[in-house]
């Protein structure tokens, strides 16, 4: 039997819950409840393809399978990204609560900043191999880059309009926290304000439709955003292709030390 951890970002919830559900191999799934993992519960839950069990902490972790795979998953706030030394001290501490308890450990997230970079140094003491979702040469930038298709598809978008907001599944649910996650508490009062002069040069808003929500769901989730930033919308077709190879990629990991 096969144990897999995940530790993932709130903005990639749904992009992990459909590759959960459709996944043969996996059996059930164990998820930390707490406040950012409501939505990857309930998607689970409406799919309805598997078992899915709530823990209050990680420890609880008690698979029943024998013959098949087991994932624990932990969700983590969305918006840490915002700080660089939060987020890595924090992505640390998960995976280093998760690790003695499984294979192997997905990451939902990309480099964010290079807060995650050099990843083989930061989870050296780690027992079990620790995976991010890979570009060709790397892990991916970050969850636009990994829904995009990379590197390449990234660059030439930001080339073709410098003013983008892309916009993937999460962030379309999430933007409001998003958008807030970088002002100090003094300044909450002036969000307004401030986050309309930070957006004077930004000219669209580009969608990323993937499976997990489409492009009609897309433009319902921003309409309030496009209105309050004057932008308007380009759609650019995303994909899972990245995310469902470093999850195979991480299966066969896990496989290899069992």
């Amino acid at each position: 039997m096969n144990r897999l951890g995940v530790v993932t970002c709130q903005i990639l919830e749904l992009e992990l819950a459909h590759v959960l559900s459709n996944d043969p191999d996996v059996s059930e799934i164990w998820i930390v409840d707490n406040e950012f993992s409501a939505e990857l519960a309930r998607a689970l839950d409406s799919s309805g393809k598997k078992s899915v069990y709530r823990a209050d902490t990680v420890e609880q972790f008690a698979p029943e399978s024998k013959d098949r795979l087991s994932v624990l998953a932990r969700v983590m706030e969305v918006g840490l990204h915002s700080n660089i030394s939060i987020l890595r001290r924090e992505v640390i501490d998960a995976v280093d609560r998760i690790a003695p308890l499984v294979d192997a450990v997905f990451l939902g997230y990309g480099l964010c900043g290079n807060a995650l970079d050099k990843a083989q140094s930061l989870f050296k003491n780690v027992p079990v191999p620790v995976m991010l979702p890979m570009d060709k040469d790397g892990p991916v930038d970050d969850c636009v880059g990994l829904i995009i298709g990379g590197r390449e598809n990234y660059y030439e978008e930001q080339c073709r309009c410098a003013g983008t907001m892309f916009m993937n599944a999460g962030f379309s649910n999430h933007w409001k926290k998003i958008m807030s996650s970088d002002l100090p508490p003094k300044l909450v009062h002036k969000k307004d304000q401030i986050l309309k002069r930070l957006m004077r040069n930004y000219e669209r808003s580009l969608l990323l439709p993937t499976p997990v929500l489409e492009e009609a769901e897309l433009r319902q989730n921003i309409d309030e955003f496009n209105w309050k930033y004057n932008l308007r919308t380009d759609t650019r077709e995303g994909t899972l292709a990245l995310f469902e190879a470093t999850w195979q990629d991480v299966k066969r990991a896990a496989g290899s030390r069992t």
